[in-house]
């Protein structure tokens, strides 16, 4: 009963070091596809603070049609973007909608936002402020359930909004679902949702993915040009590859995190090595009296229990990696895990490391014990 609590310890650890280490490789990995399926020809735009004693000037529509123009050749379009906190509603179901946005139709082109059933927005839309919307997958599954959502009305914030579009699902990269969006035209969400205030970002589109530098260039002469700039901006320019570099720090630093919790769960169960063989070691001093009394040397009697201890260890590891590589096969709170094959080895071989650490001191104690005090032992 005691081995069993025992293996259990390294079981939970090993098995959570494989597991969580999966699950913040699958996060990695979610981010990575969804970044690369906007594209490799897109700037995000967004305003920034002010530095001490200087001014920062917002980003406005005239700004990103300023950014489509002669002095701009590299620059396919630029979307203006207003984000809103939305929670729509359908007969008696209501949802918290995690995006909501106020855009362009060339922002679906630009984002490579294709659509599912339905249609989406036009100019004609925008020009009028016409209340329609088009929904990700997970808000008409959330408000529809399997019913049709297009033609159907909603209320957004109260306001009625008519549904014309779901989105193609992208999936969910467990720290942002990607379809847990709503997109409005750009005056209807200014008029019911935000008011006419600054944009949250522009969406900058370039020809290709060769022409990304100069179109970057360009709208960074634009910009200064518009916001008399002369030392340090008031927006911020990132491409998809920084924007990917940022995100896959973040998901580096909470796989790390993660890992660390899980290394806390090994440290317990080789405390738990370390009980269980001192137990082990006191009923079992007869034996060892006996085995030191018809010569058996002190590296015997230490190799016998730290065998028996790193065993434990590793039979408590073998049930971790069956049992974490099998986590690794359900998703996990939106996240599909992505085994690391490194990281099953270096579980196991960190549960032979912990047999052989916590189960060194009872070895170390039973191979200094006595014959004749160990004889005597009830």
């Amino acid at each position: 009963m005691r081995s069993g609590l025992t293996t259990l310890g390294i079981l939970i650890g090993v098995a959570s070091v494989i597991l969580l280490i999966a699950v913040g490789n699958g996060a990695s990995s979610a981010v990575q596809q969804s970044i690369a399926g906007l594209g490799t020809n897109i700037l995000t735009i967004s305003p920034q603070r002010a530095q001490p004693g200087g001014s920062a000037k917002p980003l406005t529509t005239a700004d990103a049609a300023a950014l489509v123009g002669p002095d701009s050749p590299d620059v396919r379009y630029a979307s203006p973007v207003v984000s809103a906190q939305a929670t729509a509603g359908y007969g008696g179901t209501s949802y918290q909608i995690s995006q909501f946005i106020g855009t362009d139709p060339r922002y679906f082109d630009t984002t490579n936002s294709g659509v599912a059933q339905g249609n989406l927005f036009s100019d004609i839309d925008v020009q009028q402020a016409r209340k329609v919307v088009v929904i990700g997958a997970t808000v008409a599954a959330q408000l529809f359930g399997g019913v049709d959502a297009v033609g159907k009305p909603v209320l957004v914030n109260n306001i009625p909004f008519t549904v014309v579009g779901v989105l193609a699902a992208k999936g969910s990269s467990g720290l942002q679902d990607a379809d847990d969006m709503a997109v409005a035209p750009l005056t209807t969400t200014q008029n019911a949702l935000t008011g006419y205030g600054n944009l949250n970002q522009i969406v900058v589109q370039a020809r290709s993915a060769d022409a990304l530098p100069d179109a970057q260039a360009q709208v960074t002469t634009i910009l200064n040009g518009r916001h008399r700039i002369a030392q340090t901006a008031d927006y911020r320019i990132l491409s998809q590859d920084q924007l990917l570099t940022a995100r896959t720090a973040t998901t580096e630093t909470f796989t790390v995190l993660l890992a660390s919790v899980a290394a806390i769960s090994l440290l317990v169960g080789g405390i738990g090595v370390t009980n269980i063989m001192l137990v082990t070691v006191t009923e079992r001093i007869r034996e060892i009296g006996i085995r030191k009394a018809v010569g058996a040397p002190r590296s015997s009697i230490l190799g016998q229990f730290l065998i028996e201890a790193t065993l434990l260890s590793l039979f408590g590891g073998a049930l971790g990696v069956v049992v974490g590589v099998i986590g690794t096969r359900f998703t996990i709170a939106g996240i599909q895990p992505v085994l690391v094959p490194s990281s099953v080895l270096l579980a196991f071989g960190v549960s032979a490391l912990i047999g052989l650490f916590f189960g060194s001191y009872p070895a170390s104690r039973a191979a200094k014990l006595r014959p004749i005090e160990a004889l005597r032992h009830e």
